[in-house]
């Protein structure tokens, strides 16, 4: 097995590395003077598992491109089998036509990854299920709920405690929290008028006196996640906190965020914390290289992953 790192999120590939007590593929991966992409790969990967690690996150196009070329390389350096692992699947939001004549830009990201040459694709917490569907090979959608559990159930009294879904479309995300808590759900019924604009209307559920904690799998402006935070107070909560699985944190969503009634919002490391992150007091990071360096290991010896997606075990 080798594991090659492209440049999106370099930390959290050395750790997975670490985990599989093995040392990153030597690889050369550069701009020139253009901006154009350049990957040489500099070691022998002929016959061998190579597992290419890259979350497609802003640059997005940049990140992507990357990893196309990447998976282009080690294709013509005859390696065995390709694996994207794609910890932050970016343009998973354009995942339908939202309107006439707009794209399915998923659909379109989906078919560049298979004509560059992969065999397997590995992600954590699609936007949207259906996603696997846009791929005619094998997708392995690993959910970061269990380690969300663990982190929870060290932090909290789990006595007194409401799982929020910031929509609609995210209940079966924060029931899946909820359920082996033993937690109350509750959800936010909210408008969006247009992108990156959402309004609260109002609250699904009891949370007078509870601690809340808000799951979701995407933050970006952090608009919706400070506007739910702002509503469960004013609703009688007791505290809010947040547990979100990809942090994009565009402009300015960490101050927003520090700004807010949120006592803390954990994420993963899907996506490289940026120095914001890292100084923010109430913004915290947790790690998926256990999760994602299993599942890596599990796929190359051709075992089961189905354990991982166990809540219970958390």
């Amino acid at each position: 097995m080798k594991i090659v790192a492209c440049n999106s999120n370099r930390p959290l590939a050395e750790a997975i590395a670490a985990y599989l007590n093995l040392s990153l593929c030597k690889a050369t991966i550069r701009r020139f003077s253009d901006m154009e992409c350049f990957v040489e790969i500099d070691e022998n990967v002929r016959g061998e598992d190579v597992f290419v690690i890259q979350s497609t996150s802003y640059p997005a196009n940049d990140n992507l491109m990357e990893l196309l070329v990447c998976i282009d390389a080690l294709r013509r350096g005859s390696a065995r089998r390709i694996t994207a692992v794609i910890p932050y699947f970016g343009y998973a939001r354009q995942d339908r036509k939202s309107g006439p004549r707009t794209p399915i830009s998923a659909k379109l990201v989906a078919n560049l990854i298979t004509e560059a040459g992969v065999d397997r694709v590995l992600t954590l917490d699609l936007h949207a299920g259906q996603i696997q569907g846009f791929f005619d090979i094998p997708v392995d959608n690993l959910f970061a709920a269990p380690v969300f559990l663990r982190d929870i159930k060290q932090t909290y009294d789990c006595e007194n405690l409401t799982m929020v879904s910031p929509d609609v479309g995210g209940v079966l995300r924060a029931r899946a929290l909820a359920k082996p808590l033993g937690a109350d759900l509750a959800i936010i019924d909210k408008r969006r008028e247009r992108a990156g604009v959402s309004e609260v209307m109002h609250i699904i559920g009891d949370v007078t006196g509870a601690d809340c904690i808000v799951v979701d799998d995407i933050v970006d402006s952090a608009g919706t996640l400070c506007n739910a935070a702002v509503a469960l107070m004013d609703a009688g909560a007791k505290s809010v906190s947040a547990y979100i699985t990809h942090g994009v944190l565009s402009g300015g969503a960490v101050s927003r965020v520090s700004s807010s009634p949120l006592e803390s919002m954990v994420t993963t490391d899907s996506i490289m914390g940026t120095e914001a992150v890292r100084v923010s007091q109430n913004v915290r990071q947790i790690s998926i290289a256990p999760l994602m360096g299993e599942a890596i290991a599990r796929i190359s010896e051709e075992k089961s992953v189905s354990s991982l997606f166990d809540y219970s075990a958390a």
